[in-house]
Formats: structure tokens, sequence, C-alpha cells
């Protein structure tokens, strides 16, 4: 049954979405506010012309991603708050041996890996420092460092479920285990890690430095809780495992990253205030807005018109759709 002001509302809808975007492109507000304006519009508009209830629009809100996403964001904060990631890097100064190229390679392949289960934004800021403190002890040109791992660490992002919240998004939806994600990307990617890498090896040749004798330190100094660290690395595994057999367990991943999370607020003894002030609520506020717009278009058809349309015009090809 066509419903009386369709036209106008898909037509709304359509803007709301174009000016969002608008906004999120020119920074005029951080993108979780600019969702959050298209959130506000697309309920006015929705719920007045009768497309959709207010009861309704909370079930356009995919909770279950919001729960995988705060949970591993909670469980990766207590573990690089334990030491564990700063301590990794220090010895893989050590065992590079000063060589420049070496330690460019391993830390080009680790920030990739790292990005396999850490959100962008988290690895970037976790191997940044990790990469700055390496240039600092080596007295290496950072630069080269930095725009590397940034560059893998995108690339790294697309190997697993939880390695970037477009994953989590098509996981979820399409029923996708981690298994899944490792079984059908991750050989793709690891030829990608290794062809990239030489790639920047290359490039930043004149610029990575040359090999020097490693400074003596110890790389335990700064550890000031071996306790934490030690519970870090373990929940760290258990976290990792239950994921990668969540599937056969019949566990949703989105229970094991809350799990583990309660767990390492638990075990962490850090102030729980302190560690969800570190959470990226504009990441969740942006995804919570952007599901209320995607929604909207949704109920009005929308969706399945441009589905409709790129079926019409790739003929039903697999490839070219």
């Amino acid at each position: 049954m066509k419903i009386e002001g369709m036209d106008t509302v898909s037509a709304s809808f359509i803007m709301i979405y174009l000016l969002t975007l608008l906004l999120i492109a020119t920074d005029m507000v951080p993108m979780s506010v600019a969702a959050l304006i298209g959130a506000l519009f697309a309920l006015w508009i929705g719920t007045g012309y009768g497309i959709f209830s207010y009861e309704e629009a909370l079930g356009f809100v995919d909770i279950r991603l919001i729960g995988l996403l705060i949970g591993t964001m909670i469980v990766m904060e207590v573990a690089y708050r334990s030491g564990l990631f700063r301590l990794i890097a220090l010895y893989i100064i050590r065992f590079a041996g000063g060589d420049s190229y070496k330690l460019f390679i391993i830390l080009c392949i680790a920030s990739a890996a790292v990005s396999m289960f850490l959100s962008d934004s988290t690895a970037l800021l976790l191997i940044a420092a990790a990469a700055t403190t390496i240039s600092r002890i080596m007295d290496y040109d950072p630069i080269p460092y930095i725009v590397s791992t940034s560059i893998m660490i995108n690339l790294g992002g697309t190997s697993t479920l939880i390695g970037s919240v477009g994953n989590m998004i098509i996981g979820l939806s399409a029923g996708l285990s981690f298994a899944d994600f490792i079984s059908y990307l991750t050989p793709c990617e690891l030829i990608l890690w290794i062809f990239t890498t030489l790639t920047l090896c290359w490039f930043y040749r004149r610029r990575l430095g040359e090999k020097k004798p490693v400074p003596e330190f110890d790389p335990w100094e700064g550890i000031e809780d071996k306790r934490l660290l030690f519970w870090s690395a373990f929940l760290l595994l258990g976290f990792l495992g239950l994921f990668t057999l969540h599937d056969k367990l019949k566990i949703p991943p989105e229970s094991v990253a809350l799990g583990c999370a309660i767990i390492a607020l638990a075990v962490s003894r850090i102030d729980s205030a302190d560690i969800f002030r570190s959470i990226d609520w504009d990441t969740i506020f942006f995804l919570i807005g952007f599901f209320f717009i995607v929604g909207g278009l949704e109920k009005t058809g929308i969706l399945k018109d441009i589905a409709h349309m790129l079926i019409n015009i790739t003929g039903g090809g697999i490839i070219l759709s």
C-alpha cells in the first residue's frame, strides 16, 4: 500500500543522509554530533509521517554491535594500561639488534597484526606511541616509522571480525564468525602485508637510519604492576581464543567481548570510571545516530530501490555487483 507523502519522505531521508555526510566531510561538527543531528530529523520525519514508531526506531540500533565495540575497547584499554604493548615494543627493539631495516619490517608487520584485534584509532595511538619510543631510543627519524605503521594499521584492520567497525557490521549482519574472516581474508592480507612492507621499505630506504648498537635498557623497568600485566596477557589470550572458537562454542561475539570486559574491570583494580572515559564514545554515538538514518532509509524502501537498480545495471552478475 502506498503511504501518502512517501515521495516527500523519501526525498527528505535522502537529504538527511547527504547533509549528514556533508557535515562529517567538512568537519563542521564532530562526526557523532553530525550523525545524531541526522538521527533527530529522521525521527521527526519518520514518526511524523507514520513511517515508523519510536519503538520501531529503537530497534534500528544494533545493540549487538555496540556491545561488541564497547567490550573490545575495555579489554584493550586495560591491556594497554598494564604496559603489555610497551613491553612488546621494547622486546622488538632488542630482537632487531639495532638493524633499522629489520626493525622497520618487524614494526610494520606488528602494526598490521595488532590492528587485527584493535579498532584503527586505538591501534594507531598504541603503535604510534611504540614507534615514537623506538625512534627516540634508537635516535632514528620517526616519520618513516609512524607513517608506515599508520598505513599498515589500515590494511591489517580489514582482516578480522573485530579489526574494524565495518567488519563488525558485516559479520554480525551476515552471521560470519571470527574464524570465517580469518579463513577468507587473512591469506590475501598476508600477501598484501608483505608487498606493502617491502614497498614502504624501499620508499623510505634513505631515511631509516644506519645500524646502531642497542642501548642497554630493561624492558620491565617501566612496569608498575606485574600482576596486572600477567592478568592482561592471560585475559587477552583468552579473549582471542574465545573469539576464534565462539562459533563452535555457540557464544555470540558480543557476549565474548562484554564477558571479557567485565572480567578485565574486575581484576585490573583500575578505576572503572577512568576506563569508561577512555572509550571512543564518538564512534559509538556516531553509529547509534547513523543506525537511525539508515533504518529510516530502509523503512521508506530507498535501500531496496537502490539494490534493484544495481541488479538491473549489473544484470545480476556477482562480480560486477
